[in-house]
């Protein structure tokens, strides 16, 4: 799994200002989150089925 190449979001509530943000990229069959103040450190990779149900428990 390549993940150098994935396009990165992260909130438009987020600032330049070296906040701590989260920024997630979109693989076809997961999601990968990572530290935007670290790009090149660790990833977190969630299949699509357990990262929507990480949203819907932490939208409660």
């Amino acid at each position: 799994m390549d993940l150098n190449n994935i396009p990165w979001r992260k909130s438009s509530h987020s600032t330049n200002n070296g906040g701590d943000c989260v920024e997630l990229g979109a693989l076809p069959n997961a999601v990968v989150a990572r530290d935007s103040k670290d790009p090149d450190g660790p990833r977190l990779v969630f299949d699509r089925r357990a990262f929507a149900e990480f949203l819907m428990h932490i939208k409660l």
